[in-house]
């Protein structure tokens, strides 16, 4: 399923703390957690990403996104900020794993995410791993998501992926 959204564009080495602040782990609902989302970002302070990220609109990072600790709160607040997708040059490893296990798909570009700018619109089809910018006209490839990994995003996670599967 392909989604099209606007980008929230951010750098290299944005870890869990920036993505969701150690403050606010006691929490486990995850729309409290949307509520949080990149709000110690310096990269989009004159229109904060929690208070204006609209459903469907897409993350988009540099090298290393999600370093830092493996708190699943991070790909958690993310997804319930209402991104469907998050494409990045390359993912820390734990967060990758936290976000295939709670249904948020992460794609990784390399270096083409260099030519992606915040507020371009994508469409973004992740079984096929098909980038297209409609605001500079241009197509970027990814990895697709192996056959079970899209189940599990389908499913809405693996916990949901496995319950259906009983």
């Amino acid at each position: 399923m392909a989604h099209e959204g606007k980008v929230w564009r951010y750098g290299d080495n944005i870890d869990t703390d920036v993505i969701i602040p150690a403050r606010y782990l006691n929490s486990f609902d995850p729309k409290d957690l949307a509520a949080h989302c990149m709000e110690d970002s310096d990269e989009h302070q004159d229109a904060p990403f929690a208070t204006n990220v609209v459903e469907g609109d897409i993350m988009v990072g540099g090298k290393n996104f999600g370093c830092g600790s493996s708190r699943e709160h991070a790909p958690v607040a993310i997804k319930a900020a209402g991104v469907p997708v998050v494409i990045a040059a390359d993912f820390a490893r734990i967060f990758y794993r936290n976000g295939i296990n709670i249904g948020l798909p992460l794609l990784e570009i390399g270096d083409d995410v260099k030519k992606i700018s915040h507020g371009d619109k994508l469409k973004v089809d992740p079984s096929t791993g098909v980038i297209e910018n409609l605001t500079t006209g241009e197509t970027y490839h990814a990895q697709p998501l192996p056959g079970f990994v899209q189940e599990i995003a389908k499913a809405g996670g693996l916990i949901n992926y496995i319950k259906e599967k009983k």
